[in-house]
């Protein structure tokens, strides 16, 4: 028994969910063919077919005569990560594309009719009849092919019976105008729909096509697609990084900008990580690659914002039902204008066959069906480009409804690891104190003992040298023998244990610790030195970013399943709702009891809030282009910061909004024209601008999206 084969094709010409609904339905008509998958937003065809039952050159051939153009994606398509023949000729000059050819025929065809009705008027109308019958050959074809594949009401059609219908009535030069006007509209929107695309297109030209690959001491410049996991690359100032890698030798600054959003350059030095199509500013830097060209972070992303666009949203399906329906029904208003008022009024025949024909343009539903996946497209392309990754249009929406927003706290709100925020001085000197408390803690991997050496190397602290290692006495204390002596750096309660901790001494860790701090005590011998505290501290933006949020009217809740204590000092620093020492469990709860009185979304590190992110209206990722920020929940902040997420609420409002105007514009125009025309003050000329005008008005509007701002 055969069995049915993947096949994936690249589909030239595809503008708008009509046409996808074209081919899908003439695919499930084939015999064999299951599993499909069409994309117009990507222009893409995947689906299953056993060859035994219908050969591939058969669903060719039935695309080509709908009017679409059928590419091997093997012969022109390179995979995200790479580069894709037609983008990089920016989909090609309009006048080599089929739409193009068929505007220039039409045109050349109106054009001669008019030559010949000033030089012989008297053959005027067979000039007009036939530039009409002729520039319909093509369209006439698309739409029969339409019908008998299971679409009989497409705007093929419709155009084809309106022409031959003023033929017809003796209206041949409006006839011709009308098919060249369509011919016009068709071209139009696939420019903007390029248009569209060019989001995805910026950020594949992100990543460059050549890389310097070190190998001994010899540098050789090769294709990117080339280099493998293990390469070392070399990166000069003001090149783009090749692909995802860890930096092992150089120091520089990196702007991040294009790929996370983050404007200021960030500092790198061995072992940073630089991403794929960051910029280097100044030192050069040599690194070794940790993914190749296919699976770098610009290639995820641009795979992840293309399936997103293909995902539809619910007002995109709600849209996609109504125009099923819509349009049958708009041809029966059509036939209805055309034989109620000569039946039953004993009106004019051509008066009104005349305006059941324009009625019959302005119904088409084009312009209605792309208003909210244009939107939605932009809106995406628009956030990848700013460092917020959203996977697909029912995120997007859903965003812009949330009434709270959840946060966890730690490495959420907060930086994920303590920094040293107070050091306090019993004897000695302060720099004293964290330069012999560094030697003790180095080489330590306890989080405490690694933000101790952090804090003394930042400050550019002479730190002594330990003899023998530090002796650790597990969640107690570590101890070291410096030239100076004995020195421990262990807890309070363990100092205790050892002598006397004087009562003021006491107090000052009480104060520290009601802070939400940690607080280690510094003995050298006996006798007790000093005091470091340390904490979690907030994220540099997390104030802001929760500021932000309220000015859209949004409510924030911190959900933690740290103690209270600590909950409680960074919480009330920043001004938010606290639910503290939650459970996984408790956590859950907690999200659905907000959910109960609205969408609410939720923001953690991706890793251990995956059950809460699930759980919520929309789960947010922090995580700076990981993995598990680009892998888990429904959006990503590429660029770690709080402020990200009251820009992704802004920007689905703002798609959100653009969705309506595109809604409102598109029946509005139609309501207008269907008044004017059943009054007789649209001639055919003007109904098809009605339908293509309004599919580019529609497209134009989403467009502005691309531009988006957020200004809180």
């Amino acid at each position: 028994m055969a069995t049915a084969s993947p096949l994936k094709l690249r589909i030239e010409g595809m503008d708008c969910g009509a046409c996808a609904a074209k081919i899908e339905n003439a695919m499930k008509r084939l015999p064999g063919v299951s599993d499909i998958d069409v994309n117009y937003s990507l222009q893409s065809l995947s689906l299953a077919v056993d060859e035994d039952r219908t050969s591939r050159g058969t669903i060719e051939a039935k695309i080509r005569a709908l009017g679409y153009a059928p590419v091997d994606p093997s012969e022109q398509v390179m995979s995200a990560g790479h580069r894709d023949g037609d983008r990089d000729t920016a989909e090609g000059t309009w006048w080599s594309s089929s739409k193009g050819r068929l505007v220039i025929g039409t045109g050349a065809l109106l054009l001669l009719a008019f030559a010949v009705s000033y030089v012989e008027p008297a053959w005027s109308n067979w000039a007009y009849i036939a530039a009409t019958l002729v520039s319909l050959i093509p369209i006439g074809r698309r739409a029969l092919t339409g019908a008998l594949s299971g679409t009989p009401f497409s705007i093929e059609m419709l155009m084809s019976i309106a022409a031959v219908g003023a033929v017809a009535i003796g209206e041949a030069e409006e006839a011709a105008v009308v098919v060249f006007l369509f011919a016009v509209g068709e071209l139009l929107e696939g420019v903007a729909a390029g248009r569209a695309r060019a989001g995805i297109k910026a950020l594949i030209d992100l990543v460059p096509r050549t890389a310097r690959r070190q190998i001994g001491s010899n540098v050789e410049t090769i294709p990117v697609e080339d280099l493998a996991i293990g390469d070392t690359v070399v990166v000069r100032p003001g090149d783009r990084v090749p692909s995802d890698g860890t930096v092992i030798e150089g120091v520089s600054e990196v702007n991040e900008a294009p790929v996370t959003g983050e404007s200021v350059p960030v500092g790198k030095e061995p072992g940073s990580t630089v991403y794929a199509g960051s910029i280097n500013a100044n030192g050069e830097l040599r690194v070794e690659i940790t993914r190749t060209a296919a699976d770098n972070t610009i290639a995820r992303i641009v795979h992840m914002v293309e399936e997103a666009q293909g995902s539809k949203a619910p007002t995109a399906r709600f849209i996609d039902r109504f125009s099923r329906w819509y349009t049958p029904a708009a041809m029966a208003v059509s036939a209805l204008v055309v034989l109620v008022p000569p039946l039953l009024f004993g009106a004019d025949w051509f008066t009104w066959i005349y305006r059941g024909l324009a009625v019959l343009l302005i119904a088409c539903p084009c312009a209605l069906v792309i208003s909210t996946p244009a939107a939605i497209a932009s809106g995406l392309a628009s956030g990848a480009r700013r460092g917020l990754l959203i996977k697909g249009g029912a995120a997007l929406e859903t965003l812009g409804k949330v009434k709270a927003v959840a946060f966890d706290k730690t490495g959420t709100l907060t930086m994920g690891h303590p920094q040293v925020t107070d050091v306090v001085v019993v004897e000695g000197t302060e720099a004293d104190i964290l330069a012999k408390s560094a030697a003790v803690e180095r080489g330590s991997s306890h989080p405490l003992g690694a933000a101790i050496v952090a804090e003394a190397e930042r400050r550019g602290l002479d730190i002594p040298k330990a003899f023998g290692g530090g002796i650790a006495t597990p969640g107690k204390a570590v101890t070291a023998r410096l030239k100076s002596g004995f020195v421990s750096v262990g807890s309070p309660r363990h100092a205790s244990e050892q002598g006397e901790v004087p009562e003021e001494v006491r107090k000052q860790i009480e104060e520290l610790e009601s802070q939400g701090k940690t607080v280690v005590v510094v003995s050298e011998g006996k006798q007790l030195v000093g005091l470091i505290a340390l904490r979690d501290e907030p994220r540099p933006d997390a104030a802001d970013g929760l500021a932000k949020l309220r000015t859209l009217g949004i409510r924030a809740v911190m959900l933690t399943g740290d103690n209270a204590r600590t909950a409680t000092a960074i919480g009330g620093a920043l001004g938010l709702d606290i639910r503290a020492e939650l459970l996984p469990d408790a956590k859950l709860d907690a999200i659905s009891a907000y959910k109960s009185e609205g969408p609410i979304a939720m923001v953690g590190d991706g890793i251990n809030d995956a059950p809460a992110l699930a759980a919520s209206s929309v789960g947010i990722a922090m995580g700076g282009g990981t993995d598990v920020a680009l892998e888990t929940a429904d959006a990503a902040l590429l660029k770690n910061r709080v402020t990200g997420v009251a820009e992704l609420i802004a920007l689905s409002r703002a798609t959100l909004a653009n969705i309506w105007q595109n809604i409102t514009l598109a029946l509005s125009l139609k309501g207008i024209f269907l008044v004017t025309t059943l009054f007789g003050a649209t001639p055919l000329w003007m109904a098809i601008l009605a339908d293509t005008g309004a599919t580019v008005l529609v497209t134009a509007n989403a467009l502005r999206l691309l531009r988006f701002e957020f200004k809180a």
